[in-house]
């Protein structure tokens, strides 16, 4: 397919010997630019503010050279990193709690590209699945308001992109986890991973990606999820909401049993209310952990994943998963980007010992 796989020249064969516990699915590497800007700068790009909708690279472009006039408090206009929701949960598992994590995807052979590569290794993340194609990397403008709130602007239109028909079940042998974010565009390669997924006795997680990709594309979602191969599915809020628009309660709760009734797992964050989950039975509602105001809430529902599936792949209890969310996803919001910096990963295992919670063994990093 024109295709050249990285791996073997850029992690130690011992990250090859064993898969990964954990796999995360994304077929276009993404590098986020994020910046704080005012309101007047999200007053003027189209959508609405706190979603995430694609735009053409002219859109894009014009987006970071308006950047430049409309930041405020930081020396350097714009943060520059590897990104994509899956990507900065795998990247939250292996870097901030020792699981071994893997990515799928392809990225393109340009400094975007290269840039994705070594952020994804340098931080631990196995990437002898992620393939090297000709032409460009999918890019994101993250535009973070005074509060924190942050607004995506995605360009994949002229992205490499790994296809369905590239995916094997070798790829998949042997992990525990495939870890996956709704899109319309990539709906064939999702439905492609997740049958292959069960074929390997793989359990698949579910990220909802946001409210506009909810509202715009609710049909084949609530196909995804009724499928009944969705194990654990993740929603924020807003896109809760608009999961069962439409029906006659549609508030977080009515969501979170909806999605319950699918899904093993089911967790609908709440922002600095918490989150409440249901596994089964069981019904938890959890308080956030740590201070609510956020820098930049960027990362912050993708970190809170990593948490919750360290908690799952550690055997603990549904509060006690939804807990070390809390502090993973508290610690991405304390900086701009969804890169936890090494300050607040010790943020992090701080809170997590505070609260009786098993702390990763990552001696490099713990306190």
């Amino acid at each position: 397919m024109g295709a050249e796989a990285l791996g073997a020249q850029v992690l130690p064969k011992k990250d090859e010997q064993a898969p990964p516990l954990i796999l995360g699915l994304q077929p276009s590497a993404l590098v986020d630019h994020v910046a704080r800007v005012d309101w007047s700068l999200l007053q003027q790009i189209p959508g609405e503010g706190g979603g995430s909708m694609p735009v053409a690279i002219e859109e894009l472009e014009h987006i970071l050279s308006e950047v430049k006039t409309h930041t405020f408090g930081d020396p350097s206009p714009i943060k520059t990193m590897a990104g994509g929701s899956v990507a900065n949960t795998i990247r939250g598992l292996a870097a901030g709690f020792g699981v071994t994590s893997g990515i799928i995807g392809a990225c393109g052979d340009d400094e975007q590209g290269q840039l994705f590569v070594r952020n994804m290794s340098t931080n631990e993340v196995n990437i002898s699945r992620l393939w090297m194609k000709k032409g460009h990397t999918a890019q994101c403008v993250c535009l973070v308001n005074a509060v924190g709130n942050r607004t995506m602007r995605p360009c994949l239109s002229n992205a490499v992109r790994l296809q369905a028909d590239e995916l094997t079940r070798e790829n998949f042998r042997g992990s525990k986890w495939l870890v996956l974010r709704f899109g319309i565009y990539n709906l064939d390669i999702i439905h492609a991973a997740v049958r292959i997924a069960k074929q390997e006795g793989v359990s698949v997680s579910l990220d909802l990606a946001s409210f506009e990709m909810v509202r715009n594309f609710r049909a084949p979602l609530l196909e995804l999820l009724e499928s009944g191969y969705v194990d654990l599915c993740f929603a924020n809020e807003d896109e809760a909401v608009e999961v069962v628009r439409g029906k006659q309660d549609t508030d977080p709760e009515a969501a979170l049993e909806y999605l319950a009734k699918h899904c093993q797992w089911a967790v609908v964050t709440l922002g600095s209310n918490g989150c409440i989950a249901k596994h089964g039975n069981e019904i938890v509602r959890v308080p956030a952990i740590g201070d609510a105001q956020a820098t930049d809430a960027t990362g912050a529902g993708d970190l809170f994943a990593s948490g919750f599936l360290y908690g799952l792949v550690k055997g603990l209890s549904l509060e006690d998963c939804c807990r070390v969310g809390s502090c993973s996803g508290g610690s991405v919001i304390r900086s701009l980007g969804g890169d936890v910096t090494p300050e607040n990963w010790q943020w992090m295992y701080k809170q997590m010992g505070i609260n009786g919670l098993p702390v990763p063994a990552l001696c490099n990093k713990c306190p």
